[in-house]
């Protein structure tokens, strides 16, 4: 209810100043996210930390169902910061970001001192298939609103992947920016946790184990499976279908149900990226990650190169 309220105080606020110039409200609505993300950092017992498309809603799936089990729960609320926490208190108000605002409303923006005294989990995916993904989360799911909000090609645009891979307000450079930024800052956290993608793909039920212990509230094998079997791609994209948590608003509704790329599902795929570029396009790619990437992350490459060359 208070999210709920906030949103609709923010809404008010912007509606009151339709007047200002566009980049005075961009940053505007901006500082007011940041002010909500502080107020939820503060009360978070654990927070998860992604850049968009990292695969933050796999893992609340996992979670929430995790904890629907646990405690008895119905399947049909995503976990959200403390909705599950307000129909038992032994669930932990666990604060999902991409990271994208705090720093207009605490001014700090050359460090993550605002998350020092958390328990953090940074949940990281190779930069080339989140980019990949991000791009198709802007032509088919981003709102128009939210693309000026986060500096991506206005809505409408005619861009095509691999420019859009290459520009740096956008693409690669940005992902790995971020990336790089949480690299310097992580051994500063009080508690912190590196979660990649690439290892929920390989073990599922023993990461998700690790996450579980780490924010205190271990969980039997039973339990974990549970959460496993029902966060499978293939549940997930029938529950995108099925609408199954339209109480959760839009993130797990697909937006053409026609259209496989507008799923929020989409191919869950680890290394996916070289489907969609020729031999000197992802060396090209490959070329910066390597250069640019801090070490920090050490996502495989090579383990997930198929047989045979690249797309063409």
């Amino acid at each position: 209810m208070q999210t709920v309220l906030k949103k609709i105080t923010r809404f008010v606020i912007l509606g009151l100043c339709f007047w200002l110039p566009r980049e005075r409200k961009i940053r505007l609505e901006r500082w007011l996210r940041g002010k909500e993300e502080f107020r939820k950092l503060e009360l978070a017992d654990c927070v998860i930390v992604s850049f968009g498309k990292s695969g933050r809603t796999w893992l609340r799936v996992l979670l929430s169902r995790f904890y629907q089990v646990r405690h008895g729960l119905s399947e049909r609320h995503l976990i959200g910061f403390d909705n599950l926490n307000s129909r038992n208190a032994a669930i932990p108000r666990i604060f999902f970001t991409h990271d994208n605002y705090l720093k207009d409303y605490t001014g700090h923006i050359e460090d993550k001192r605002d998350y020092y005294g958390k328990k953090v989990i940074l949940l990281a995916r190779n930069p080339l298939d989140t980019t990949v993904s991000q791009f198709f989360q802007w032509k088919f799911r981003m709102r128009p609103g939210k693309k000026s909000l986060n500096a991506y090609p206005e809505h409408g645009a005619e861009v095509e992947l691999f420019p859009f891979m290459t520009d740096p307000s956008a693409g690669l450079p940005k992902v790995i920016d971020w990336l790089n930024l949480w690299a310097q800052e992580a051994p500063k956290c009080k508690d912190f946790l590196l979660v990649r993608y690439e290892d929920m793909r390989a073990d599922t039920a023993g990461t998700l184990s690790k996450i579980v212990e780490f924010i205190g509230t271990p969980g039997t094998a039973e339990q974990l499976q549970a959460a496993v079997d029902f966060a499978s791609v293939e549940n997930m994209r029938s529950m995108e279908l099925k609408r199954t948590f339209w109480l959760s608003g839009s993130r797990m509704v697909a937006k053409d149900k026609d259209n496989p790329n507008s799923f929020k599902v989409r191919k869950a795929k680890v290394g996916g990226y070289r489907d969609y570029f020729n031999d000197a396009e992802v060396g090209e790619l490959e070329q910066i990650m390597a250069r640019d990437l801090a070490p920090f992350y050490a996502f495989p490459m090579e383990d997930n190169r198929p047989a045979g060359s690249h797309a063409g």
